[in-house]
């Protein structure tokens, strides 16, 4: 059973960013200040990534732990109310980030993902990681 009400739970629903969330925004200063340039969430690229290096074909994704389902198989018996709704809607997505790895790297593109806390713990890092390929790729 849910404890919100349901006006309460969709307030917090319509909270929830798709883009220039905290994890993007740290990222993306992080490689703005190393003189990085990119596309963000471009739609001119499949999957629409975070972020985008086209003429480098490197594709960034920063992904939240709940929505693209971090250490799933122990998570998933944390969720307590409307359970197949949620399992269901995060095992999609865990199944498009496969899809959409899968399509890129046929493609010839480089995907790099980063998860929301990796990013929070270590920008500096995950940006190196990224200007690495980058450069390997120029």
């Amino acid at each position: 059973m849910d404890r919100l009400t349901p006006e309460q739970r969709h307030k917090n629903m319509q909270a929830v960013k798709s883009k220039d969330s905290k994890i993007e925004l740290l990222l993306r200063q992080e490689l703005w200040k190393r003189g990085l340039r990119y596309r963000k969430n471009t739609k001119a690229v499949f999957g629409h990534p975070d972020i985008a290096f086209i003429g480098k074909k490197v594709a960034v994704f920063c992904d939240s732990e709940f929505w693209h389902g971090y250490d799933w198989e122990r998570r998933k018996s944390d969720i307590k109310s409307n359970k197949d709704f949620w399992i269901q809607k995060i095992e999609r997505n865990m199944a498009r980030d496969k899809e959409v790895n899968e399509h890129l790297i046929n493609q010839g593109w480089k995907v790099l993902r980063f998860w929301g806390k990796q990013i929070e713990k270590d920008a500096a890092g995950c940006a190196d990681i990224i200007e690495k390929e980058v450069k390997c790729n120029g």
